[in-house]
């Protein structure tokens, strides 16, 4: 019932986006898109970097108007960010796209190590193979996809842990990494492999002016896709308040008082909420605002006595719960307006880091059959 009011909540937040009328697509990236169109044919492979939240809406869609000179089989789908997805819903998706695509796809976290050695396996592996064996051969690797989805973050990965594997010498260089999109302008080259030598161009994150669903719009702008200066952030906290609301996880929240929060507190992940402390520089957020965050969250939706079916009511949850969490994450301004962007800040800081739950907004329904192919 409630999944019914949480999908208006999304189109209404896609009617702003609509009449933004592609805003975020400027002259940067109509000339980023125009730049990766000429080097598409050049490369020997393509890595499509999605997002593992979003990994239909995230599609690359340039890469879906390929020229004949631009053969599936060079490309591989780069499912980034699966550290803050849900573990199962990253498996449906794996599974689904193994049937229905050509190119290989794999699951990626930029900041681990391990990851990030598998995807340089699988890029060596096929440059090899294209390269018929010969060392001697450079290979070139386009990396591609909307602006935030980590490209940069990987790239940085791949060089350094590239040259350490080579046992080259000299300065690395990095790529800028930011929780903001835009922020690569220009296409770079990175080292990342030796024998044979493998080089990795770093492109703008380029996002079309349009959509290829009208559910998509909204869950970019909750994923950080789109600049948050085009869209204001209590619209954007309103439609994740949607999906929480819409789900179970919630449910898993209501013993925090008696044993605590298993699935973000306790020994188990005290390293973990460290490492996310070191990987996102700008969250702040302490554990303990974390679990009051989930408790109010828990309790609103447990004692709430309206019909969510209904959106008017859903709605007035929504607004209950915003009064709440400024009480949860002790916002105090003198203006009331920015109490609420504050707010929004705070509530989205928490999920685009994964701290408020593992929340993959895309479902595999063969609806998503030609977005994906």
């Amino acid at each position: 019932m409630a999944a019914a009011a949480a999908e208006a909540v999304s189109r209404r937040l896609g009617v702003v986006l609509r009449e933004l009328s592609g805003a975020w697509y400027g002259r940067h990236m109509a000339a980023a898109e125009r730049a990766i169109r000429t080097r598409l044919p050049l490369v020997d492979i393509v890595l499509e970097v999605r997002d593992a939240r979003v990994p239909a809406s995230s599609a690359f869609e340039p890469l879906r108007r390929r020229g004949p000179l631009e053969p599936d089989a060079r490309r591989v789908v780069v499912l980034n960010k699966a550290d803050l997805a849900d573990p199962s819903e990253t498996e449906k998706w794996m599974a689904y796209m193994k049937k229905q695509r050509k190119s290989p796809c794999i699951t990626v976290n930029s900041h681990n190590r391990e990851s990030i050695k598998e995807l340089l396996n699988v890029v060596q592996s096929r440059i090899r193979a294209i390269k018929h064996g010969e060392s001697d051969r450079t290979g070139t690797v386009l990396l591609v996809g909307i602006p935030n989805v980590g490209k940069s973050a990987i790239v940085n990965a791949m060089h350094q842990i590239g040259r350490i594997a080579a046992a080259e010498k000299g300065k690395l260089k990095h790529a800028i990494v930011s929780s903001h999109p835009g922020e690569t302008r220009d296409i770079s080259g990175y080292k990342v492999a030796s024998h044979p030598n493998i080089y990795v161009l770093d492109t703008p994150g380029v996002l079309s002016p349009r959509f290829a669903n009208d559910d998509s719009g909204p869950k970019l702008a909750l994923t950080g896709a789109i600049k948050g200066s085009l869209l204001d952030e209590h619209d954007i906290a309103q439609f994740l308040l949607a999906v929480v609301n819409s789900r179970e996880q919630y449910r898993m929240w209501g013993n925090l008082n008696r044993a605590g929060d298993s699935s973000s507190s306790g020994n188990a992940n005290t390293s973990r909420s460290h490492n996310r402390k070191r990987q996102y520089v700008s969250d702040h957020t302490q554990d303990f605002v974390v679990k009051a965050v989930r408790e109010m969250l828990f309790e609103t939706i447990s004692s709430f006595k309206g019909d969510l079916g209904k959106e008017d009511e859903f709605r007035r949850l929504i607004d209950c719960q915003f009064v709440s969490l400024q009480k949860a994450f002790k916002v105090s301004t003198e203006s009331s307006e920015d109490m609420g962007k504050l707010t929004a800040l705070k509530l989205l800081n928490l999920y685009r880091t994964g701290r408020l739950g593992h929340y993959t907004l895309d479902h595999v329904p063969d609806v998503w059959q030609e977005v994906t192919a």
